[in-house]
């Protein structure tokens, strides 16, 4: 996926990536939902439930929602979530499955609402030993729009002074700075902040992105 990739190929891309997703929850058993994802609070079932409000809001409700709780984002997020958790694991699946191929988001670049589906892809899969190989072009535009931007995550700021380089595909970022190499996808993850992404990364400045992660 070049890096000007069209609004339509990022939102394939998403479509996609929703549903290898999709195939590996419906592998899980009903001890494994509540286990604890990489995405701090929530577990692998209220990451899945997050997944689903986020392909279910578009920008009137998104506005309404984050003004309903005073732009508490966490608040926003959580009610959010709570409307699309199933009464049970099976029924929480059953509603990610409905929105695999939406193209609804609230307001922003596609690019972070692909990251959203790559990153809490990873979020979910890590913890239960899951691999999932997304494809390189695919990672590679996330990758290069959380170097260039903070959005949803403090991205930019992560990486602020060093240099990252990919070791399996184009994705560089930075200047002159400590150098931090690593899979496309294992640099996108310690971007949006996992720290158990680390031990995949080497460098000189892997110590400072360490300490952004508080790992």
């Amino acid at each position: 996926m070049p890096q000007n990739s069209t609004r339509s190929s990022l939102w394939r891309a998403a479509h996609v990536e929703r549903a290898a997703l999709a195939h590996d929850l419906a592998r899980l058993d009903s001890g494994q939902w509540p286990l604890p994802s990489l995405c701090s609070r929530w577990t692998i079932e209220e990451v899945t439930a997050h997944l689903t409000a986020a392909a279910s809001l578009g920008p009137l409700r998104w506005f309404s929602s984050v003004f309903g709780a005073r732009f508490d984002f966490d608040l926003h997020n959580d009610r959010r979530l709570a409307e699309q958790l199933g009464a049970t694991p099976a029924e929480t699946l059953s509603r990610f499955r409905a929105v695999v191929d939406s193209s609804i988001s609230p307001p922003g670049p596609t690019e972070a609402w692909l990251g959203e589906v790559v990153v809490h892809g990873e979020d979910i899969r890590r913890p239960l030993g899951i691999e999932r190989t997304v494809p390189i072009d695919v990672v590679t535009a996330v990758a290069t729009f959380y170097a260039r931007r903070n959005f949803t995550v403090n991205s930019r700021g992560a990486i602020e002074g060093l240099r990252l380089e990919a070791t399996d595909g184009p994705f560089v970022a930075g200047g002159g700075g400590a150098l931090v190499s690593g899979s496309t996808l294992a640099l996108t993850m310690v971007m949006a902040g996992r720290g158990a992404y680390c031990g995949e990364l080497t460098g000189p400045g892997l110590e400072t992105v360490r300490a952004r992660c508080g790992s």
